[in-house]
């Protein structure tokens, strides 16, 4: 009897714990949606109120105009990120797939060196390399092009340690079966081993669509045709209060796909980190 109530207290401060914390998280998203539709007046009002007397889509009408005044209709922009988006989450899907199956399954001289580079390349974030990217870019030529924006984002070392642990739980002697069959790698690889991997794949998907998704390369794209929708939303922020119902306008335009992505795929998300290894 003490025993059962000890437990009840304990899930009633695991659940009193967790729904702060999802407060604290949702936060965020529901200050970025209220302040999209308030009017300007009352974006400086103080202190500032968690919800809008008179909430109005004027916001998300005057980023369209903002956007024309650049001689780039928003729909431009809205292509360059949709192009952007899909063909990363298409290369890296399809790039770290195959490394990940011969990190996985296949022997050869320096796997233990490939793989302590990828584990020690998700220490660092993309900041750190930025300039060496930005030098190797140059040399190549590609800088105001969207390979700037493609190339760079294909490899991804989370990427390829999720796929990795996933492909590893499949058993050799399917492999070897298959060997045996006449099966070649790249068969084995897309015919085989990956119908296996559709929530890892899945997870993949959701992370490099949401990598992409907000890439902004204000550094490495000049012209106005090529921007990504990112490089429009800093340029409003950047002009000032009086354009941050516009900034935050911009923000829910981009908040909504990966967000749908991520809750219509939710379940392959943990079911892959469970049969990552990680807890």
């Amino acid at each position: 009897m003490i025993k059962s109530k000890k437990q009840k207290f304990g899930n009633l401060i695991i659940q009193v714990a967790l729904i702060i914390l999802a407060v604290y998280m949702f936060l965020p998203i529901y200050l970025t949606v209220v302040m999209s539709v308030k009017p300007t007046e009352e974006l400086f009002v103080f202190p500032p109120k968690l919800y809008t007397l008179r909430p109005t889509l004027s916001n998300f009408t005057s980023m369209l105009e903002s956007a024309r005044q650049n001689r780039v209709p928003f729909s431009r922009y809205l292509f360059n990120t949709v192009a952007v988006t899909f063909s990363v989450t298409l290369c890296q899907c399809v790039f770290v797939s195959m490394g990940a199956f011969v990190l996985a399954k296949c022997e050869f001289y320096g796997k233990k060196l490939v793989n302590a580079l990828i584990i020690t390349a998700l220490l660092y974030q993309s900041n750190v390399i930025y300039i060496m990217q930005y030098m190797v870019m140059s040399k190549v030529g590609i800088i105001n092009t969207p390979l700037a924006l493609i190339l760079p984002s294909i490899a991804s070392p989370i990427g390829f340690f999720l796929m990795k642990q996933s492909i590893a739980q499949i058993p050799d002697s399917m492999i070897e079966s298959a060997k045996i069959d006449g099966a070649g790698l790249f068969r084995i690889c897309w015919q085989i081993v990956m119908p296996n991997q559709k929530p890892a794949l899945m997870t993949l998907i959701i992370f490099a669509f949401q990598a992409s998704w907000n890439i902004q390369g204000g550094s490495l794209i000049f012209d106005e045709q090529l921007k990504t929708l990112p490089s429009v939303i800093l340029q409003i922020s950047s002009s000032g209060l009086a354009r941050a119902g516009e900034a935050m306008a911009s923000a829910v335009f981009l908040l909504i796909p990966p967000v749908v992505v991520f809750t219509l795929a939710q379940r392959q998300i943990m079911d892959t980190m469970v049969h990552s290894g990680i807890k």
